[in-house]
């Protein structure tokens, strides 16, 4: 996998060097690795011949940290990486893998001085996890991480975390050497000092340190990791990968694996720096948060303290009781998006299950725009905003793309219109994405209505997608609608400092 990936970065760099058929371009294209976007110039945008997308090959590769050279005689451009050599031709649909011959999709071409090759072979040579937004021209790249199966012998896994598995069918959860997991991973993160994890399943795990080196681990028994997960986070041949901490001074990595095929289990290594108190959340909503910011000795694993919150509290103008303003988008004669079930028919019970939950905090009032299906205009929504002098304004949606559409885009964006709406989309986001457990597509401006004409912090929600059927599923859900209302008070509450 890792000859043919490292083929297709070569492959990528030969195709932007001549443009070939079928060609359709864009005025700009983005190319974004693992979150950040990288600078191309205007010769080296990303192009689609004959169906394919076509990635400038120095550019991509090199990021990676492979080593290209590039005979101008022969055309030829040479990758390089840990002994592995891969060679390609421009106008070639033979490129040559370590001395074996391998056909490309299509063959390099040059633009200008730039090498083009297939995306879909950067990703096979690589093992560089690769995925194209039509939408928005964007080339989204994950790099692999350091494999990590087998570092951990020392461990054992202790008889009282694990039971066997039911027998009650996979519930659309992986399965892993024929042995059925009742539960599923969709997704990992770290935030505010806390480890979250998000699941499709109940599940009780089994939390311990280790003090040799100072790690918390987390085993999930009976859990295997979920489709979702594939495409949030990378997992290597072994089935393991990682996550690199920069922003926590106490945290150098957090580890994952598939500790056990039988039964299936996950295990998640928190690596420390030093010895660190934690405590565990443990609902069976759907997320697990390994908290360390307490002080107190570690509960067990089915406890649910109070979640701390450490972000400092903006100025919002009252400080008394804030007004939330929730909004279901469209409704009545608008239905939304969608095909087969319409946007309005998942945005309202959505909206009514934030409602429901806020009206619980004594300190917050909340106002619908709509509770039922009617159609408010967008001049209504934020009119109404403004004219209770909201603090906050929250516009649930989903998404879709037209019909016809070669693309599939699958995830969660969260948008807003000006400055001052950002960290509060920002906030709001980081944990609506760990409640979809869907791909991660980013806080993005755009110039709404509602985020625009409003006063106050303002943010629309695109929890997904209803274009793809995965998404579409999930999101018609009650559990994951539930868990999208969890996480947006968790970002309110947040932003306001409680």
């Amino acid at each position: 996998m890792k000859k043919f990936g490292f083929l297709a970065l070569l492959l990528l760099l030969l195709v932007l060097v001549h443009p070939g058929t079928g060609y359709a371009g864009s005025a700009e294209t983005h190319i974004n690795l693992d979150g950040n976007d990288l600078k191309i110039s205007k010769e080296a945008q990303v192009q689609i011949v004959n169906g394919s997308v076509m990635v400038p090959l120095r550019l991509v590769t090199e990021q990676l940290g492979y080593t290209v050279k590039w005979d101008n005689v022969t055309k030829t451009a040479t990758i390089e990486q840990k002994g592995t050599t891969l060679k390609l031709i421009v106008n070639n649909a033979m490129a040559e893998a370590s001395g074996k011959q391998v056909k490309l999709d299509n063959p390099p071409f040059l633009s200008g001085n730039t090498t083009l090759v297939p995306l879909r072979f950067v990703g096979e040579q690589t093992g560089t996890t690769v995925g194209w937004d039509n939408v928005t021209k964007t080339v989204y790249l994950t790099s692999p991480v350091p494999e990590i199966g087998g570092s951990e012998p020392e461990i054992t896994l202790p008889d009282t975390s694990v039971t066997a598995p039911s027998d009650n069918g996979s519930n659309g959860n992986t399965t892993t050497d024929g042995n059925t997991s009742t539960a599923a991973v969709t997704n990992l993160s770290f935030i505010d000092n806390k480890l979250i994890i998000a699941m499709n399943g109940s599940v009780t795990p089994n939390v311990f340190t280790m003090t040799d080196k100072d790690r918390i681990v987390v085993d999930l028994p009976n859990t295997s990791f979920g489709d979702s997960f594939h495409q949030n986070l990378s997992v290597g041949k072994n089935q393991s990968g990682q996550l690199t901490i920069t922003e926590y001074p106490n945290v150098s990595t957090i580890r994952y694996s598939l500790f056990s095929s039988s039964p299936s289990t996950i295990r998640i290594v928190i690596d420390l720096n030093s010895a660190n108190n934690y405590s565990v959340t443990n609902a069976n909503d759907g997320l697990i948060i390994v908290d360390l910011n307490g002080t107190s000795t570690t509960p067990p694993a089915t406890t649910v303290p109070e979640v701390p919150v450490t972000t400092p509290p903006p100025s919002t103008g009252n400080t008394d009781k804030k007004i939330i303003v929730i909004d279901a988008g469209h409704g009545g004669k608008d239905p939304g998006t969608g095909s087969n079930r319409k946007e309005k028919d998942f945005t309202l019970p959505t909206a009514l299950k934030i409602a429901e939950l806020l009206k619980k905090e004594p300190n917050i009032e909340v106002v619908l725009t709509r509770s039922d299906d009617t159609y408010p205009t967008l001049q209504d929504r934020s009119n109404l905003a403004n004219k209770v002098k909201a603090d906050l304004f929250i516009s649930v949606h989903a998404n879709s793309i037209p019909v016809g559409s070669k693309s599939n885009p699958s995830g969660t964006e969260t948008y807003y219109t000006r400055k001052d709406s950002l960290l509060f989309a920002q906030t709001v986001h980081k944990y609506l994405t760990v409640a979809t457990g869907l791909q991660d597509r980013g806080v993005r401006q755009a110039n709404y209505h509602v985020t625009r004409e409003t006063k106050m912090p303002a943010i629309l929600l695109e929890c997904g997608y209803l274009s793809n059927t995965k998404d579409e599923a999930l999101l018609f859900t009650v559990d994951v609608q539930n868990r999208i209302a969890e996480a947006v008070v968790l970002g309110i509450k947040e932003y306001l400092g409680r």
